[in-house]
């Protein structure tokens, strides 16, 4: 009775022991990153006047001025979002039948296509963008392509393991049969991994979005080509306005693809 109760007693001592470690591992850490990078924690804190004075006087008010070319830009950003979206999702379902455990027709291409998936899923868009506009130049077929790309590896990676999650009892029911691949992929498949599908392609929309934005700050047109001209020309109220446009804008997305998910998925 008394080797249990001091064995009770000791599990409250490892984990502090084990907290009191974390905690010194990750003081440790973050000193020797600051110590690394020269950042001083308190430095925001000291220099805060500075950053309220450059908000109320510098950003705000928001200014909204030429309207129709921040529509046009606007405009090109959710076209540019759809369309990556939609297509990385149509070669990713084809990738995805030919890279998953269930349909794979050969094990060497399965794993050529996860392989390249991975590649394409952990470099951002933002250096893909880098490296096409050194090929075609900037604007927007840039970015389309940049945000393709990740989309693609990202698709390609959800739409396997969505059709890896189908139930193997229909699958077995239709192969003991004698049913073709095709059978299998068209009656069993397909049904059953349609509400993934849908959902995993609603959720790349909203981060092409977002992502678009970016992609184009740095040379992939759109919106963020424009908001980065009036940071450039220290036209910093116009940049603001885009800034507040471009976050209504993620917020509609997000409201209507919650909407699409509960009608469409329900």
């Amino acid at each position: 009775m008394h080797k249990e109760q001091e064995k009770i007693a000791l599990v409250p001592k490892k984990e502090k022991r084990a907290t009191l470690a974390a905690f010194l591992a990750v003081t440790i850490l973050f000193l020797a990153a600051t110590i690394q990078t020269q950042y001083q924690p308190f430095e925001f804190l000291i220099k805060m006047e500075n950053f309220w004075l450059f908000i109320f006087k510098d950003l705000l008010p928001p200014k909204i001025s030429d309207f129709s070319t921040i529509a046009q830009g606007l405009l090109q950003t959710i076209c540019m979002a759809i369309a990556a979206s939609l297509f990385s999702a149509i070669i990713s379902l084809i990738l995805a039948f030919l890279g998953s455990n269930t349909t794979a027709p050969w094990k060497g291409m399965k794993k050529i296509i996860r392989f390249l998936a991975s590649i394409q899923r952990n470099i951002p868009s933002m250096i893909w963008t880098f490296i096409l506009i050194m090929a075609f130049g900037i604007g927007n077929v840039v970015g389309v392509l940049a945000l393709f790309i990740t989309t693609c590896g990202f698709l390609i990676r959800s739409f396997i393991e969505t059709i890896d999650e189908v139930g193997n009892e229909s699958l077995e029911a239709l192969q003991s049969v004698g049913a073709c691949r095709l059978s299998v992929i068209t009656q069993v498949i397909i049904p059953g991994s349609l509400p993934g599908f849908i959902s995993w392609l609603l959720y790349s929309l909203e981060v092409n979005i977002r992502s678009s934005t970016l992609v184009g700050a740095v040379g992939g047109g759109g919106i963020g080509l424009i908001m980065m001209g009036y940071i450039k020309q220290f036209r910093y109220h116009s940049a603001m306005g885009v800034i507040l446009l471009i976050a209504a804008v993620v917020i509609l997305v997000d409201m209507l693809t919650n909407y699409l998910r509960k009608k469409v998925l329900a």
